[in-house]
């Protein structure tokens, strides 16, 4: 599988709990003309289409290789995060933004603002519930790393995005509680149009975030150092093999790591015998790591490991 169960049934909640708020926001923004109500009721939109392009990225990335994609389908899901970022940051702050500065230019009057009230309460609830849901699988994943180390080192990006989303929707809510609350207290229908934008702002700044994490796992991130370190124990407790490197691991999917290991082979082995310890090699590191679903072998001696090892550093810098 490409993305946890748990990852999963994060999503599904937060897909029903945004789409019963998202009904309800638009017929309370319908009702009561808030600019602030609308954003929300867009907002609540946009999260609910980016829980289904996520369900549909991680039914895609489980398809098995083929002849154009040996080694399968797993980045299907990183990309389709990254699109989860750019429909927030264009539809979600994009449109939000715009409706705001439409209520500033001509502002009108809430009409009957305790719907306003009662609806975000309720959507408080069911976001809120989402939320802790997210936010529970999202520790159980985590482990005793802090919060933001967790994001930064995820590969499973759906544990994230739906925690980051219900936590904008429960700012987002807030900000347009007070719009609410401060354009009628005040007599100033601007207000509302002032916290649209700040709804806005909110997604932006969430849609950013999320891109930079979803770009990195597209491109490419190495897997955690207890694998590589782990892989490269395995390794040595095979006979004949006198020195292991990791030239690099990298991660398809969240449960894909493909590695590439520089080898050094006792003199004394012949080639049959190399290709054994290949596969006794293979088959413990797949033994003790299962998400790793190809491994690539370079049969070099110490000294060339690492005049290779230097060129690539020159290159890079």
């Amino acid at each position: 599988m490409a993305a946890t169960s748990s990852s999963k049934k994060v999503i599904y909640a937060a897909f029903l709990g945004n789409l019963l708020v998202a009904l309800t926001k638009f017929g309370a923004a319908w009702w009561t003309g808030s600019s602030a109500m609308l954003s929300e009721a867009i907002h609540s939109v946009v999260d609910t289409s980016n829980q289904l392009l996520l369900l549909y990225g991680i039914r895609r990335a489980t398809r098995p290789p083929d002849q154009r994609h040996p080694l399968g389908h797993g980045r299907e899901l990183y990309f389709w995060s990254f699109i989860v970022a750019l429909l927030m940051f264009t539809l979600g702050a994009g449109v939000t933004f715009y409706e705001g500065i439409s209520h500033i230019i001509d502002p009108s009057e809430i009409v009957d603002p305790k719907v306003n009230y009662i609806v975000l309460a309720c959507a408080s609830l069911f976001e809120g519930a989402t939320w802790a849901i997210a936010l529970r699988e999202f520790r159980k994943a985590k482990g005793e790393i802090g919060y933001f180390e967790a994001v930064r080192r995820s590969k499973d990006p759906p544990s994230f995005i739906i925690l980051f989303e219900d936590s904008a929707a429960l700012l987002g809510l807030g900000i347009a509680f007070l719009g609410t609350l401060a354009a009628e207290w005040f007599a100033m229908p601007v207000l509302d149009g002032v916290a649209a934008i700040g709804i806005s702002l909110v997604l932006g700044v969430t849609a950013i975030a999320l891109a930079r994490e979803s770009k990195g796992l597209l491109i490419g991130e190495p897997a955690s150092r207890r694998i590589s370190d782990g892989i490269i124990e395995v390794a040595r407790k095979v006979p004949g093999i006198e020195r292991t490197h990791v030239v690099f691991t990298v991660h398809l999917a969240p449960d894909q790591v493909v590695v590439a290991l520089s080898l050094e082979f006792a003199d004394t082995l012949t080639t049959p015998e190399i290709e054994e310890k290949v596969a006794a090699l293979e088959r413990e590191i797949r033994q003790a790591y299962p998400e790793v679903i190809a491994i690539f072998v370079k049969p070099q001696s110490l000294g060339t490991y690492q005049s290779a090892r230097r060129r690539l550093q020159e290159q890079a810098s």
